[in-house]
């Protein structure tokens, strides 16, 4: 690679985290993700295990030190290990953490070779501990394999964050007894509020449900006490002083976090967005393929700081307004 210079914005922010996607496709489809019918990308417009391998290396050579692999669902790549393999094999030496995201339906498979590969700690997309909740949210009856999953990875020594997104009137009710399950078994939880991200059947409107009101009902029932940690993204943190466990917000809508940005998200085709809330984007897939690869990756990765906007403009404010942005939570990597 022929800079290593750091990842700076025109912000002053320094980029150490890349969210890099592996594919767009998933085996559950989330009524506030994704339509059932689904449109996926052909498979050869994704990037190869090679390139994927190359893009990461040339972000660590450039200061990024923590890498998450998303998707869609990653474990549904049938490469997906051999990537972390070999990205494993630069932990320590500018990489200091490989982590993932994943529904978990797969990870009861994968989660032995994912620690000895080098992955300490997991996070589970889980909004629901209902069965017929979870068929109704996912359009999948997949809880039992979604559990197995997740007592697999920790049987292989995994620390498991769980992830559930807030959603009026669907999963509303449940939140405490799922703060005190995932406290119970050992795990994090952190909540999201919906993102206005692509065309979906229903509105997200009605999905809607402010984690400031959230937080307000928790704190009737627990002792929360702001938290120091932080885990790298965008999260903040209580302890619950009654169940020992950590709690985390993620607020796009009503706190928003910008300001503290550490990252970028790469598709699986290879595009940058500097921005989940962005258009602004950079071909790092043409940059890979042309004729000095190494140099190319680098200066797209120099335009990426450039246009990276100081922060998203995220909005839920009425009933049938069109998505922030049409592209979906999948096809940018979650």
């Amino acid at each position: 690679m022929s800079s290593t210079r750091p990842l700076i914005d025109q912000f002053g922010r320094t980029i150490t985290y890349l969210r890099l996607s592996v594919t767009d496709r998933c085996d559950l489809r989330c009524t506030y993700c994704m339509p059932e019918r689904q449109t996926f990308l052909p498979r050869k417009e994704v990037l190869s295990l090679e390139e994927l391998h190359k893009l990461a290396l040339g972000f660590i050579e450039r200061g990024v030190t923590k890498i998450r692999l998303t998707g869609g669902e990653p474990l549904v790549r049938r490469d997906m290990i051999e990537l972390v393999r070999a990205l494993g094999r630069n932990l320590g030496q500018g990489l200091e953490e490989l982590t993932l995201t994943t529904n978990a339906t797969q990870l009861a498979q994968h989660a032995d070779d994912l620690y000895v590969a080098g992955v300490r700690r997991v996070n589970v997309s889980l909004d629901t501990l209902d069965r017929a909740t979870f068929a109704q949210l996912t359009r999948r009856d997949s809880l039992p394999q979604v559990l197995e999953g997740i007592a697999a990875a920790q049987a292989a020594g995994l620390a498991v964050k769980l992830n559930a997104v807030a959603l009026k009137g669907v999963n509303e009710a449940e939140i405490p007894a799922l703060v005190e399950w995932a406290h119970g078994q050992g795990m994090e939880l952190t909540l999201i509020e919906v993102m206005p991200l692509g065309e979906v059947e229903g509105d997200r409107f009605d999905q809607y449900l402010p984690l400031s009101a959230v937080r307000e009902d928790l704190e009737a029932r627990y002792t929360l006490t702001p938290s120091p940690h932080r885990s790298g993204g965008p999260a903040r943190y209580v302890d619950v002083a009654e169940t020992g466990g950590r709690l985390g917000f993620i607020t796009p809508l009503t706190g928003n976090f910008c300001e503290g940005c550490n990252r970028v998200r790469v598709t699986a085709t290879g595009q940058l967005y500097a921005c989940l809330g962005g258009t602004e984007q950079v071909d790092l897939r043409a940059a890979l393929r042309g004729d000095n690869p190494d140099a190319a990756l680098s200066a797209a990765l120099d335009q990426a700081m450039r246009i990276k906007p100081e922060r998203h403009h995220f909005v839920i404010d009425q009933l049938g307004a069109a998505p922030a942005l049409a592209r979906h939570m999948s096809a940018t990597g979650g």
